[in-house]
């Protein structure tokens, strides 16, 4: 084991509030991120736990993100099935509406807009996400039925069994979601049945982006290419991971934020890097007459300060366990309050090397008080 670990070791109190600092840091860029995607990954939790392999939207659309409108004229469809590996097309339609739920006595009238998400509750359905117990694809299949995610019931005013009104219709809450909030928007879930019945979805030549599924899933990619490569411009397929990962790009590019994450990344390297300097410099100063005793045994300053560095060093890796930690920790925290929560892998690795980064300049700026190590200091 080397001196600079065991020193970190042994006196783990005096550079605790470094690891603290770095902690924090990173926990306050991470949690913006995976708060930020955890809400595209609940608004678009229906199609990307669907069956579909291959998504089609619009030729112009980078994402399902405020990018336009996705509507696909409903002659692309059996154009699909042109592909002799693709086995399963079907359209996913949504529409807005106006809710109205019917308080009882007491109780608070809720007026809102939601989002209309629609399902085929046919068993193995492109559209169906995975997830659905058999009980919720069963409830759906009841003319006029709804699904609400948990953490929509408050603010909707219902319970199940409820009954409320979508542009005036009457619906029925028959069954509850897991994991499928939206925190923009409470989002409604209904059969391709029931959003006929209530007139809405496509109502001209017009069709929603196309779920497309494929004989062999791991040919995905090549169906793809084969689509893409007819579709003379008409349309643009997608493997249902590559929308995903475009969805999440897509909200963090938006400009409040980007300009919200920079500012954390900002806020976090100067609250790292001051606390940290300081917290390296307090420790070694507690040191300097171990650092004297060294130099006094024949150590040279060039290794004094190669332990200082991998000091450092062995601190920033004691920082990036410290953050993983409560990063795990407030992502449980958030999902036992319906917000799932999600991490990009290139945001994990610009967190990691950020702390790293501050952890080694925060060990370069204290290499000045070993300046003070004079083995004479020791006579006194």
């Amino acid at each position: 084991m080397s001196l600079a670990l065991a020193t970190l070791i042994y006196e783990w109190r005096r550079y605790l509030a470094a690891v603290i600092a770095l902690a924090f840091s990173g926990l306050l860029i991470l949690a913006q991120v995976g708060m930020f995607t955890g809400i595209v990954k609940g608004a678009t939790a229906t199609i990307d736990r669907s069956r579909a392999d291959i998504m089609i939207l619009a030729p112009k659309n980078e994402s399902l993100i405020n990018s336009g409108p996705s509507g696909l004229p409903r002659r692309i469809e059996p154009q699909i099935y042109l592909n002799p590996e693709v086995v399963e097309v079907s359209s996913f339609e949504g529409d807005g509406a106006r809710w109205n739920n019917r308080p009882g006595e007491g109780k608070k009238a809720i007026t809102t807009y939601v989002q209309i998400n629609m399902v085929d509750t046919r068993q193995g359905a492109v559209t169906l996400p995975t997830d659905y117990p058999e009980s919720v694809r069963l409830a759906l299949q009841e003319p006029y039925a709804v699904a609400l995610d948990r953490t929509a019931l408050a603010r909707l005013g219902v319970k199940l069994g409820d009954s409320a009104a979508l542009n005036s219709k009457s619906v029925r809450v028959r069954a509850i979601l897991e994991n499928y909030p939206d925190i923009n928007q409470p989002s409604v879930v209904m059969s391709r049945d029931t959003l006929r019945l209530l007139g809405m979805g496509a109502k001209s030549d017009k069709t929603g982006p196309l779920m497309v599924r494929v004989r062999d899933p791991a040919r995905a990619e090549a169906v793809r290419d084969a689509l893409n490569a007819v579709s003379g411009g008409a349309y643009r397929a997608w493997t249902r991971a590559e929308l995903s990962k475009a969805n999440e790009s897509a909200l963090l590019k938006e400009q409040i934020i980007g300009v919200m994450l920079g500012f954390s990344v900002f806020l976090g390297f100067l609250i790292g890097v001051g606390i940290t300097s300081q917290t390296l410099r307090g420790a070694i100063l507690a040191n300097i007459k171990e650092f004297a005793s060294l130099r006094a045994l024949g150590v040279s300053m060039g290794s004094l300060r190669l332990i200082v560095i991998e000091l450092s060093f062995w601190v920033g890796v004691v920082g990036l366990a410290a953050t993983a930690l409560m990063t795990y920790l407030i992502s449980l925290l958030a999902q036992s309050n319906g917000l799932p929560m999600s991490f990009p892998l290139n945001w994990v690795i610009l967190v990691a090397v950020l702390l790293m980064v501050i952890s080694l300049a925060s060990g370069l700026m204290s290499l000045g008080i070993l300046k003070r190590s004079q083995p004479a200091d020791l006579l006194r």
